[in-house]
């Protein structure tokens, strides 16, 4: 591992739960940028890989929820939506492209 790696991981450690959230939540509308931008120019191998990595964290923030708290429930329908409408841009590329602004606003939104 070289020194960055030692020193981002390092950083990740000690950031509170708060901060960790908002990284996930950063992460995927960058990842459905860059899935955008992929999928214009052609680039399917990493569209796919982005769309994967954001239903990852996605599905990530669904099962870390605390289901004690009211919030949670309705937190799980928006991530269990989230990961659906993902799923149907992954299958229709070009058909679905309109979604990508939208999961990404939904994700900013709660970030």
């Amino acid at each position: 591992m070289n020194e960055f790696q030692k020193y981002k991981e390092a950083s990740i450690y000690s950031m509170s739960g708060a901060e960790l959230l908002k990284m996930l939540y950063e992460e995927a509308v960058s990842r459905l940028t860059k899935a955008e931008i992929a999928l214009e120019d052609q680039a399917y191998d990493l569209f796919d890989d982005c769309l994967f990595r954001v239903s990852r964290i996605v599905r990530y923030l669904d099962d870390i929820l605390d289901m004690q708290q009211p919030v949670s429930r309705d937190l799980r329908r928006i991530y269990n939506y989230l990961i659906l409408d993902l799923s149907k841009v992954k299958a229709g590329r070009e058909h679905q492209k309109e979604e990508i602004p939208r999961i990404r606003n939904i994700l900013s939104e709660l970030g």
